[in-house]
């Protein structure tokens, strides 16, 4: 027996709105053989989503975006988060579409080149959204000011700083973005060689 295979059991939609919650009845192949006994677990399900990494080599500069997140208020005086600019994957879009579009609306900073670094799921354990994440290489010269979609409720703080800045910054625990941190420590790996290849 293959021992990669799954079966779902029974699957339930719990909850319907801007994201959905499912509940499944399922099982899997266990890697010393046979399978394992039925599990019930939670899904949040939610669109795919897209990243950028806003880099400005000539002023050696990283954008990053500043809002507010429920999913933080447990420690109120941190509720506001650094990151970098994200959106979801709506439908008939691809995600260099979103990617170009998020860091309009988001930034108000126009991509001329756009890179992927890497596809990664968030939180696998229960949640299907899936990353694609991009470095864009932008003019941050005139970078700055409040963003967003009044529409969707968004009132984003964008900042232009020097990447320096930027790594001490994830160096201190001031970044708490698993997405922006990732894409940072990627800038930290690359960034001479982004430097003499974008110069």
């Amino acid at each position: 027996m293959n021992n990669r295979q799954f079966e779902v059991l029974s699957k339930e939609i719990v909850y319907a709105g801007f994201f959905n919650l499912e509940k499944y009845s399922l099982r899997h192949s266990l890697f010393k053989g046979g399978w394992s006994e039925p599990l019930s677990r939670e899904l949040f399900r939610r669109n795919n989503c897209v990243a950028v990494l806003l880099y400005d080599p000539d002023r050696d500069a990283v954008v990053l975006t500043e809002q507010f997140r429920v999913g933080a208020i447990q420690q109120p005086d941190r509720a506001w988060l650094l990151e970098i600019v994200a959106g979801a994957i709506e439908a008939g879009e691809t995600a260099e579409q979103v990617a170009y579009r998020e860091s309009y609306e988001e930034a108000g900073c126009e991509i001329s080149e756009l890179v992927e670094i890497m596809q990664f799921y968030t939180t696998p354990g229960g949640s299907s959204e899936r990353i694609t994440l991009y470095l864009g290489r932008v003019d941050s010269s005139l970078t700055g000011g409040v963003h967003g979609l009044s529409e969707e409720g968004e009132d984003i703080l964008v900042t232009a700083l020097p990447a320096a800045e930027v790594f001490a910054l994830l160096e201190a625990g001031r970044i708490e973005n698993g997405i922006a941190i990732i894409a940072i420590q990627w800038l930290f790996i690359h960034h001479q060689r982004l430097l003499s290849q974008w110069r």
